[in-house]
């Protein structure tokens, strides 16, 4: 598979069935992968199902990749604060077997589109060091580190990052 391929996606913003599939994606990439468990999982669909319930598509965007019935591609711009003009991107995945080939930067082209066709100057996000790729993805759309910490949140020791792109 390769970017030739990407038009056989599906985008979509929220649809039933959608948080349900969201949630796991997460659970399972990052178990997997960083050995987070339950506090994270469960810290995603909380967090997660808040925001859907004050979703406003004016100020909101969640976006969804579905291959046929599965969902492969994740990202939320959350709005909650329009009046400093800054939006928070999170949830932001792409499923195994999906990275490598160009989804998640029509994603993220897509959720900083949206952010500033809505008037947002400034989108942030959370992270963590060595989520590598993903880090060169949101250099290229220019998001810089802006602070830095170590925690222990998801039950080991993280550089806790937080990055901007002004708009």
């Amino acid at each position: 598979m390769d970017e030739r391929e990407l038009p056989e996606l599906r985008y979509s913003g929220y649809e039933p069935g959608a948080l349900g599939a969201v949630c796991p994606l997460h659970g399972v990439w990052y178990g997997r992968h960083w050995q987070f468990g339950a506090p994270f999982e469960t810290k995603v669909a909380r967090e997660m199902a808040a925001f859907l319930a004050r979703f406003d598509p004016a100020r909101d965007l969640f976006l969804t990749a579905w291959r046929e019935d599965r969902l492969v591609g994740s990202v939320t711009l959350d709005g909650d604060a329009p009046a400093n003009r800054r939006a928070h991107l999170r949830w932001f995945i792409v499923a195994d077997g999906m990275q490598g080939h160009g989804l998640g930067r029509v994603m993220l082209d897509m959720a900083m589109r949206f952010a500033r066709d809505t008037g947002y100057a400034m989108v942030w996000l959370e992270t963590f060091a060595g989520l590598d790729p993903a880090q060169r993805l949101y250099a290229d759309f220019g998001f810089r580190l802006v602070g830095e910490k170590t925690g222990s949140q998801w039950g080991r020791s993280l550089s806790e990052q937080v990055m901007e792109a002004m708009l």
